[in-house]
């Protein structure tokens, strides 16, 4: 968190300097015995430091400059102690050690050989690296109050420690790299990492520390409410799920719970990280995350976040799964603590896209959305979605008429291209097999699909479905040229968010050239 003013009244400013004592204790021993290679002299070093920086924090103009001044108190101590120092130095390893209760013999010996191959992996590292290394995951501080203790910016720091990481790589003989450092480093700060799919958990194994909880969900489709857990709602969304791409209800009501569980005992974590891509289908969890985090008490739990749009050297970034674990492991503490800005952004955003109608989430994103930067351009992808005026189809059946018209008729093409051009949405195979399927059926359907025997589904893949062809009928042509209405002739029953639209006459209708709902 970013350090506040020092209060002026004794009992508050006693009150902060205990807090700083807790905040900063662990990276001011890790200074100190970075230059004694004596955890008895450093502890001796780190108290009198404090003590200094105590009666002396009425000098200190910045809060934010803390932690460096710190340091060089702390360094300015140790220079006192070595023109002293007489007795024999004690390893940290020793003055850290922990007794067990009933150690398996083989696992201590093999973790203890581990310990120590660590331990002297780190020691060898060069000074600027080793001390980084020590503080970001033995200790768990954050990249800004660890660039600001060693005197370089975050960029150089993020730099450092990648460079460190892939040394101390080469040195352990194991493949889970990130995971031993995090278990064997007898200290620092449990990590939760929340990303959004498998793909993405599973190359991010190797290379954070900490847990990874994968959130599965799919909120761009059916039914959303601000209170999900509610059984009523969360039936509706089951049912919806189930009806059209194919999720067995009991299977996702029965998912949901044990992923809000986990969730539930987020405090048993210092920290954190939110692994998140600029498109709808992240947005929509990132934004339903945060509205959950806002109404918790976080305690000593700091909130993060790390959300591209683009990545070196990938023309089309598409997501976190397109990435090798060696790319995402280039990510790796680049992410930032969030606050209360984007807390309430996401909260906010959350709920009017749960709203029975769509106006409170035009009127947010017309206002300032800076704190989570993708929020704007993802939730207007959104609206677009929503049936123009006119023609009663949104953005993602226009595109595929328009990509039929021109040739395309096998669905897996229609899927990769359409895709692309609406990278923004993130849009699944599932929820794309849906579209087909709507545009394909009824009185009124603007697709005829040719050898077509089943639409996959999340229980079936319909092997055979790739080998049918899909064609515009008449009415497709007059719709795609602007001389029919889908919904007038057809009628419609379909979520967008919270707003349920039914019926031959509808209330919202989007007119995308001039980003806002007809009428209003």
């Amino acid at each position: 968190m970013p350090l506040q003013p020092f209060p002026e009244t004794e009992p508050e400013r006693r009150e902060t300097f205990e807090q700083l004592v807790r905040q900063y204790s662990a990276m001011a021993h890790a200074v100190a015995y970075g230059k004694l290679q004596d955890a008895y002299l450093a502890e001796d070093a780190v108290q009198e430091a404090f003590a200094e920086a105590y009666l002396h924090l009425g000098e200190l103009q910045k809060p934010e400059a803390f932690p460096g001044w710190l340091k060089t108190i702390v360094v300015r101590r140790c220079s006192r102690l070595i023109r002293k120092k007489r007795h024999p130095a004690t390893p940290l390893h020793e003055w850290t050690r922990q007794p067990s209760n009933e150690p398996d013999v083989a696992d201590t010996v093999i973790r203890n050989e581990l310990r120590r191959l660590l331990r002297d992996s780190v020691a060898d590292l060069p000074p600027n690296m080793r001390i980084a290394v020590q503080l970001f995951y033995f200790h768990g501080y954050s990249l800004p109050d660890i660039a600001s203790c060693v005197g370089t910016s975050v960029p150089a720091l993020k730099k450092r420690l990648f460079d460190a990481r892939r040394k101390l790589k080469g040195r352990l003989p194991v493949a889970d790299f990130a995971s031993v450092l995090h278990d064997l480093s007898e200290g620092g700060t449990a990590m939760l990492h929340i990303v959004n799919g498998d793909s993405v958990a599973e190359k991010l194994r190797g290379v954070v520390t900490g847990d990874i909880l994968v959130w599965r969900e799919v909120y761009p489709d059916g039914p959303v409410f601000v209170d999900a857990a509610e059984p009523v709602n969360r039936s509706a969304r089951a049912r919806y799920l189930e009806q059209t791409i194919g999720v067995p209800s009991e299977q996702f009501i029965r998912m949901s719970e044990e992923q809000e569980a986990k969730l539930a005992n987020f405090r048993e974590y210092g920290e954190i990280v939110l692994w998140f891509e600029h498109d709808l289908f992240d947005q929509t969890m990132l934004c339903q995350l945060l509205h959950y985090f806002s109404r918790q008490t976080l305690g000593r739990t700091h909130l993060s976040l790390l959300c591209i749009g683009e990545y070196p050297g990938i023309p089309l970034f598409r997501g976190l799964g397109q990435l090798t674990p060696d790319q995402l492991g280039t990510l790796h503490g680049t992410w930032q603590q969030m606050g209360a800005a984007e807390l309430e952004l996401g909260a906010a955003v959350w709920e009017a896209y749960c709203a029975s109608t769509p106006l409170p989430l035009l009127e947010l994103l017309q206002g300032d959305t800076s704190a989570l930067p993708f929020v704007r351009d993802a939730f207007l992808l959104h609206l677009a979605r929503f049936p123009s005026a006119g023609r009663g189809i949104g953005i993602v059946e226009r595109l595929t008429l328009e990509k039929v018209a021109g040739g395309v008729h096998s669905p897996l093409t229609l899927f990769r291209q359409v895709g692309d051009e609406l990278h923004g949405l993130g849009m699944g195979d599932l929820s794309y097999w849906h579209c087909l399927a709507k545009m394909s059926r009824g009185p009124h359907p603007l697709l005829h699909a040719e050898a077509l025997t089943a639409f996959p589904s999340f229980s079936d893949p319909a092997p055979s479905f790739r080998d049918c062809t899909f064609a515009l009928t008449e009415f497709g042509r007059r719709v795609l040229a602007g001389e029919e209405d889908w919904v007038v002739s057809a009628g419609i029953d379909e979520w967008y968010g919270g707003v349920h639209l039914s019926g031959h006459r509808i209330p919202w209708r989007w007119d995308e050239e001039r980003q806002r709902f007809a009428g209003n």
